[in-house]
């Protein structure tokens, strides 16, 4: 993707860029999410699947459709300087998702790309992996990693493999289910449990109080900053979540936070709510921001960038 696609579909953008390179190839376009209801229509078409997505619903989903329907699926997945690949569902002796992850962490355990983040380069490395087993599937060469897990780590530049058999306890795999409810997300954002264990405010409410320009108020901002240099709310200060967590930045919230009303965001609202959560058993209370800084841009100050 180039910045001349920015604020257009990654779908529209991927089809220019590889029609530009070779335009004699098909590319089929859903500009539909991935469910239970269209996965088997969507996926039937195809002679195999690389799976790149970066939520455990949709692996769960993609994986069930590929073994329902027979389909080999070349699995990548990334996770800031690591990354891991496989060749799902071969034949019917091969393991498939359910035999390296048999069941989905809890939600909220596995942080988001937003709070871990990803090395710009591992993408590529992971995604050429996947590519290269995706031809040598469809030319019948070489051998796959079929029963293999690849893992890639980028800082000391080493890969090692480890074997991956089928369960003799996994389950028969006969429908597709409610994926967001298996993974205990039931459609929620990420950290809609702690959100709601915690005060709200809603984000044209907060515009409202920063409007009156009050000295008694302190907006936190408990993200990254590498999301902050995206995009910020003018006056918040920024306080990532780890140090709150660590321990690290009580103090220093506590003298901000003295004498002033606390009001908190993050991206989307889970990661503030954590952190009100850790700031309450240290006795500093506030306000979550619900929806976040995305809410913010949706609903308040278009100008500042979503990301």
């Amino acid at each position: 993707h180039g910045t001349s696609w920015v604020g257009k579909p990654k779908i529209e953008s991927a089809k220019a860029r590889i029609l530009e390179i070779n335009p004699h190839c098909q590319v089929d376009l859903y500009p539909t999410a991935l469910s239970s209801e269209n996965a088997l229509e969507i996926i039937e078409p195809y002679d195999l699947v690389c799976d790149g997505t970066d939520n455990f619903p949709t692996r769960y989903l993609v994986n069930d459709a590929c073994v329902l329907l027979g389909k080999p699926n070349v699995y990548g997945s990334i996770f800031r300087f690591e990354g891991q690949a496989t060749v799902f569902n071969l034949d019917e002796q091969s393991p498939n998702y359910r035999d390296l992850f048999p069941e989905p962490p809890p939600p909220g355990m596995v942080p988001s790309c937003a709070e871990g983040g990803v090395v710009g380069v591992l993408p590529g490395i992971i995604g050429v992996i996947q590519a290269t087993e995706a031809v040598k599937i469809i030319t019948g060469i070489g051998t796959t990693l079929s029963g293999r897990l690849l893992l890639f780590d980028a800082l000391g530049m080493k890969f090692r493999e480890l074997k991956l058999r089928p369960s003799p306890e996994r389950p028969v795999i006969d429908k597709l289910i409610d994926y967001q409810q298996f993974c205990g997300v039931a459609g929620s954002a990420p950290g809609q449990e702690e959100a709601g264990a915690v005060a709200s405010i809603s984000v044209t409410e907060l515009k409202t109080l920063l409007d009156q320009q009050s000295d008694d108020l302190l907006l936190l901002d408990v993200r990254n900053p590498n999301e902050a240099e995206i995009a910020h709310i003018e006056g918040a200060v920024l306080v990532p979540l780890d140090r709150i967590d660590s321990g690290e930045a009580i103090e220093e919230v506590r003298r901000l936070a003295a004498n002033r009303r606390l009001y908190v965001h993050c991206k989307l609202g889970g990661r503030s709510a954590k952190a009100l959560i850790a700031l309450g058993r240290h006795g500093i209370e506030g306000i979550n921001v619900t929806g976040g800084i995305d809410a913010w841009s949706k609903e308040v100050d278009a100008s500042v960038p979503r990301y």
